[in-house]
This record gives structure tokens, sequence and C-alpha cells, in this order.
């Protein structure tokens, strides 16, 4: 089943086959698996490898049989590791233009604050149209790049005012868990299941709740302090516990992308896979923005 929200579906690659594209596809350091866990097949049930919409592999019957996994047809039109990674740089590119840009032109003031929250319903109308939309569009999801990134320059320099080098930390601490990350699932010591992935989500969407709930509590004044999202205690295992969540949302990233290139899929899914990323990257910098304005204290 091919989830469409733009939190949560961590924009894959699945089509009509499993649990968002978590089916027996080549895992870092996993098993060997065959054709039939292809999350492009859509062919008749029982019928090997006549599924995959994108290739006919003329080698994947006799894949098969031996148990080997199957392999990317070399056909041009196929999605590439170069092509996620273009794909990427050209979007955290156009999210740091952004930045950049609103960071020097719009100085701190309740009128850039006004901006910054327009940019970002800006930036989510743009990410659910894409995430409602069956194929690629790299003008919304650039567009969604560009206001994000004038939310970030604005939210960042607000924060760089009142916690001098918060943003800058900020940065080096999305790099350090996003490397950190990687190199975990790549060590095959986390396996990205069907399972891994409802639980995971299930934590997410409750997590997320709570925290709408938290808002409305907040802004109503039942709540004092931001509530769970204080400057305190609280609010920095909370902030600790967004972290793990976008970690484990770069995993779902990961492990789709790698079945996008194990299984042949179009080029344009590059692009898929550079929004999902962008968007994983840019929720753990505001988590880890806020952690250490926490951990600054009144500084």
């Amino acid at each position: 089943m091919r989830s469409s929200n733009p939190v949560f579906s961590r924009r894959g690659f699945s089509r009509d086959n499993g649990y968002a594209g978590f089916n027996a596809a080549p895992q870092a350091g996993g098993p060997a698996v065959g054709t039939q866990g292809n999350p492009y097949a859509q062919g008749t049930p029982g019928a090997p490898h006549s599924g995959n919409p994108y290739a006919q592999n003329p080698y994947a019957q006799q894949d098969l049989q031996h148990g080997a996994p199957p392999q990317a047809p070399p056909a041009a039109g196929r999605m590439t590791m170069d092509d996620v990674v273009a794909r990427t740089a050209m979007t955290l590119g156009t999210v740091t233009v952004g930045a950049v840009l609103a960071w020097v032109l719009l100085p701190v003031s309740s009128t850039s604050f006004g901006l910054a929250i327009g940019s970002a319903l800006i930036a989510m109308v743009f990410a659910l149209i894409q995430a409602f939309k069956r194929k690629a569009s790299p003008a919304l999801i650039l567009a969604y790049a560009a206001f994000e990134g004038v939310f970030l320059g604005v939210i960042s320099e607000m924060y760089n005012s009142r916690w001098s080098g918060a943003p800058f930390q900020a940065v080096l601490g999305t790099m350090a868990v996003s490397g950190a990350t990687l190199l975990i699932y790549k060590a095959g010591w986390i396996r990205v299941t069907a399972r891994y992935a409802r639980i995971g989500m299930a934590i997410a969407i409750a997590f997320v709740l709570v925290m709408a709930v938290n808002l409305l509590l907040v802004v109503f004044g039942v709540a004092d302090d931001g509530g769970l999202r204080s400057m305190g205690p609280l609010g920095a295992i909370v902030g600790i516990l967004a972290i793990v969540l976008g970690a484990f949302f770069l995993t779902l990233d990961f492990k789709q992308i790698e079945d996008g290139i194990a299984y042949g899929a179009p080029r344009e899914e590059a692009w898929l896979a550079a929004f999902g990323l962008t968007m994983s990257l840019v929720w753990i910098y505001l988590e880890m923005l806020r952690l250490v304005a926490i951990f600054s204290g009144n500084d």
C-alpha cells in the first residue's frame, strides 16, 4: 500500500505490494531474496518477474532459480545512487540558499516571524500536493525546498540572536545523527522490515498527535511554558525522542532508496528520494536547534 502522507510515508517507492514498500527487498547485510519481493511487481500472482513494469530482466528466471536477488536492469532511465545524490544536493542546496537569503535580508522582527510562518505553511501545501501526486514533480519539490529554506533561515536567525552559535551546532548535530544512522543502517544493525515500519510509524503518529494536543493546550493557556515543549528537562526529553524519530525516518528513506535502485525504479523517482531525505533532515535540524537552545540555558 502506498502511503501519501508527506511526513509518514517517507515518499517511498512502493506501489501496491506490501506495507509502505517494505517487502522482502534487499537490505544492507541482509539475505538474498527472489523477485517476489520486488515492490514494483504488479503482475499476475504466481507469475515470477512478469510484474516489474520498469524492466524485463532476461536473467530474472535464472536469478530466481539460484535464489539470487533480482538485478536492476542496466538500461538507461533507471534510478542510480548518483541520481539520488544529485537530486538531494539540488534540493538541500535550494533549502540552503533560501535560508541564507532569509537570514541576510530579513532581520529579526515580528514581521519576519510572520513571513517565516507563512513560508512554512506554503511549504506544507507544496509538500502535500507532491505527496498526493503519483509522480514526482521537480518544480513542486524545489518550491517546497525554497519556502522551507526561508522558514529555516528566519527561525535560525532568531535562535542565533538568543543563543549565539546554536544554528551551527544544530547543523553539526544533524550531520552527526544522519551520518551515524547511515553507518548503522549499512552495517545491518537496523533491519527495516514491515513490522519495524509499522511500529515506528505508530509511535511517530502518536508523537505528532500528542504534540498537536500540547500546542492547543498552550494556545488556550491550559499548559504553561510550552507544556511538553518547554525549555526545561521535559522539553529536552521530548526533543531527544523527536530526534530519534527523525533517525527512524532516515532509515525508511535509506531502505526505499535501496529498493528503488535494486529494482530498477525510473530515474524520476530520485526526486522522491531527495524529497524524503530533505524532510527527514529538516525535522532533525529543527529538533536539534531546539535541543541546543535548551542545553544552552538562558545564556
